[in-house]
């Protein structure tokens, strides 16, 4: 059943009941379900009727999550992929081929950059990057052997905006397919379906997990579309299993509480960042200096969870900054209760050439905060003595 609250949605979105009436789904750890006779297995292998026949296809537990992000992110079908990266290549190699050309955003995530620089081209798949900055530029990079359109918006790390109406529009016009990653927006904060995007993709190991306890993925779109990824991964494999989708549907139950509170520890964070004179450029989505401040506003609820800003000492003063803080955790994840501190340049984007880091904004002493939901007077406190320790 559908309801018109997102909360509601994300709580009371379940698969069937058994006949033990349980109240919470149970967990569906099975490779394989058996058929009712002959014919029933012929025609669920035929498509003639829905059903489970291996986990690697389907599983209570995955459709249960894929039902419920799909309500979230208004779109008709989805898969659930074993990490956010399997979303990310599965999303764009279920419809390419070789002599095929992509449009991205140039600030991406560094794995996404290795899919599309490194991988792809293996198979003859060419890709041209536009800066988000400069949307004269975007039609002019579509050529007649392109196919889609990949964005991040907000960007990894550079949390720059794009106005999905706007290239919602464009990809319409040049019958191309349009797939946002949504990772760092969460269903909760921004719907790209509802701006024209064809496909919206996730790494359910961030913020809808929320407390860094697995990986996954997802794909959402129309069933027309889905159906040709849910055949490339089924005999592909990148499958997510049941246990993880039963934490990530259990974690999307608290998805809405806790964006808000990460939303506002963010944007007092970035704020209070913002009054130091030891603090370079710092950037949010929801601060008014963010360069697309008007559009964020525009298409998102509320700011995101992440902050970042340059340390004026470059390498050597962010190496000393996170040997001294003290409650924030050092990791590459994000999207935890916990505040996760990150130096991009030496971690998740490292394998990027220096001049490739600097076209997106990551410079030698960009720092990228993952805002948790601790007392926000404890996390400026860590970060505070961090940064005068670091001087």
């Amino acid at each position: 059943m559908l309801y018109e609250n997102f909360e509601t949605n994300a709580i009371r979105t379940q698969a069937e009941q058994t006949d033990f009436r349980e109240h919470a789904v149970p967990l569906y750890l099975t490779s394989s379900f058996t058929f009712e006779d002959a014919e029933q297995g012929r025609a669920l292998f035929a498509d003639e009727i829905a059903g489970n026949i291996y986990t690697r296809f389907s599983n209570p537990n995955n459709t249960e999550l894929i039902e419920k992000l799909c309500y979230l992110e208004g779109t008709e079908d989805g898969i659930a992929t074993a990490s956010g990266m399997a979303a990310m290549f599965v999303s764009i190699a279920a419809f390419l081929q070789s002599g095929d050309h992509i449009v991205a955003s140039r600030s991406v995530f560094g794995s996404t950059h290795q899919i599309l620089t490194m991988i792809l081209p293996k198979w003859g798949i060419s890709h041209t990057y536009v800066d988000i900055a400069t949307p004269e530029k975007w039609e002019s990079a579509i050529q007649a052997n392109t196919k889609m359109i990949f964005v991040e918006t907000p960007s990894n790390p550079a949390l720059d905006i794009i106005d999905l109406a706007w290239l919602g529009k464009l990809a319409k016009k040049h019958k191309v397919i349009l797939n946002v990653d949504n990772c760092f927006a969460t269903p909760y904060l921004q719907n790209p379906a509802k701006y024209g995007a064809d496909i919206v993709t996730h790494s359910a190991t961030k913020f809808i997990d929320g407390q860094g306890r697995t990986i996954g993925g997802a794909i959402l779109g129309s069933k027309e579309l889905i159906k040709q990824v849910r055949f490339f991964a089924r005999h592909t494999g990148p499958s997510m299993s049941p246990f993880n989708a039963w934490v990530l549907s259990k974690s999307l139950e608290t998805l809405a509480v806790r964006m808000e509170r990460h939303c506002e520890n963010a944007l007092k964070l970035a704020t209070y960042l913002e009054t130091l004179e030891s603090v370079g450029k710092v950037k949010y989505p929801f601060l008014a200096s963010h360069p697309q401040y008007e559009l964020a506003k525009k298409q998102m609820k509320h700011g995101g969870g992440v902050v970042t800003f340059e340390l004026r000492g470059g390498i050597e003063q962010g190496r000393k900054f996170l040997n001294a803080l003290k409650m924030c955790s050092l990791t590459a994840n994000l999207g935890d209760s916990r505040t996760t501190v990150t130096h991009s340049a030496s971690t998740t984007h490292s394998k990027l050439k220096e001049e490739e880091r600097q076209a997106v904004g990551i410079t030698a002493g960009l720092v990228r905060v993952s805002v948790g939901l601790e007392y926000i007077d404890d996390i400026i406190a860590d970060i505070s003595q961090a940064i005068q320790a670091s001087l």
